[in-house]
């Protein structure tokens, strides 16, 4: 998934990044298994609609249960309330291009987006902006509010998460970088990087970023799937850990904190629930067969899952019809 043009190293990443979600995801529209951890609160509600093929690639929500959906061909932002989905950021807004994660920060009014130049996967996004960008708008009004480069040229934006004083972590899939944003900050900082970080041969390194009730930070790699902890204490990044995990993962993608542990998802139709005690990692999971899931959000206690159907954008389902996109509610556990 190049971010400029002539980058002999990322054809073999973003082949990579092209299978992704596809092979051990077949069927898997159709295999809708009812798995949920003991204890499993209410019962799910309805799916919720999302714009016809926009294949989205990661939901954030606020308080009173508003989603927010990007869009990885379209670009743009969609704001879903009640059911009804309305364009809360347009395509290409403030030279953004097309939009991967997306978080929403009720405390600052905020809503952080990925904005990356896919067009060497044949996917041209609504400008012609280069490289990889945090974009931030107003969570109300979709006002553009600032513009931040990732540093390096390989860069590409996956995923967001804010802490208590407001600053910004964003992860780097192509690069061994977890960036930080201050608020009022002007440019994104390099907080954390290490070997451990970096992508794999033909693989794609960090994707989704979390912080523990612990205050560390939370991240996983794609390929191969992988959990870290990164240390963190006054502001500043720590030793960085590998988790073990009591079975191995598949896909690691979107990470979001959830009680005192969190939620995962894995690109082979999973959704699981993670609890970390020292360098080990319990994964159960709390719903199997999701269409090819890309990324989660918790409203009450209900997990809303972004079905992405990547592969039919740009994978082996390329030019199939990938039928009707939606948000898929879960019930999660206690």
């Amino acid at each position: 998934m190049t971010k400029k043009k002539g980058d002999a190293g990322h054809p073999r990443a973003t082949g990579e990044l092209l299978k992704i979600r596809r092979a051990s995801l077949a069927g898997a529209a159709s295999i809708i298994l009812a798995l949920g951890i003991a204890g499993a609160a209410h019962a799910e509600t309805a799916p919720v609609g999302v714009p016809d093929k926009s294949f989205p690639e990661s939901v954030t929500s606020t308080s009173d249960g508003t989603l927010f959906v990007g869009s990885f061909n379209h670009g743009g932002v969609t704001k879903i309330t009640g059911g009804k989905a309305e364009q809360l950021v347009k395509p290409g807004a403030a030279d953004s291009r097309s939009t991967l994660g997306v978080l929403a920060d009720e405390k600052s009014g905020t809503l952080y987006v990925c904005s990356n130049d896919i067009s060497a996967m044949g996917v041209a996004g609504p400008s012609d902006t280069k490289g990889a960008w945090l974009k931030t708008f107003d969570l109300k009004s979709g006002a553009p509010k600032g513009s931040f480069a990732l540093s390096d040229p390989k860069s590409f934006c996956n995923d967001i998460v804010v802490g208590a004083d407001g600053t910004a972590y964003v992860s780097d899939s192509f690069a061994p970088f977890v960036y930080s944003l201050k608020p009022g900050g002007t440019a994104l900082a390099t907080f954390a990087t290490d070997p451990q970080l970096a992508p794999a041969k033909d693989g794609v390194g960090l994707d989704g970023i979390a912080i523990g009730a612990d205050g560390n930070l939370y991240v996983t790699t794609f390929i191969p799937a992988k959990l870290f902890r990164i240390e963190m204490k006054d502001g500043k990044a720590g030793a960085v850990t590998e988790l073990k995990p009591s079975r191995p993962l598949d896909h690691a993608d979107a990470l979001r904190a959830h009680g005192g542990g969190f939620l995962l998802i894995e690109g082979n139709g999973k959704l699981d629930k993670v609890t970390v005690k020292g360098s080990e990692a319990t994964i159960d999971t709390i719903k199997d067969g999701l269409a090819e899931p890309v990324s989660v959000t918790q409203v009450g206690d209900v997990g809303w899952v972004a079905e992405g159907k990547l592969s039919y954008v740009i994978g082996d389902n390329k030019g199939k019809d990938p039928g009707p996109f939606k948000l898929t509610p879960v019930a999660l556990p206690k």
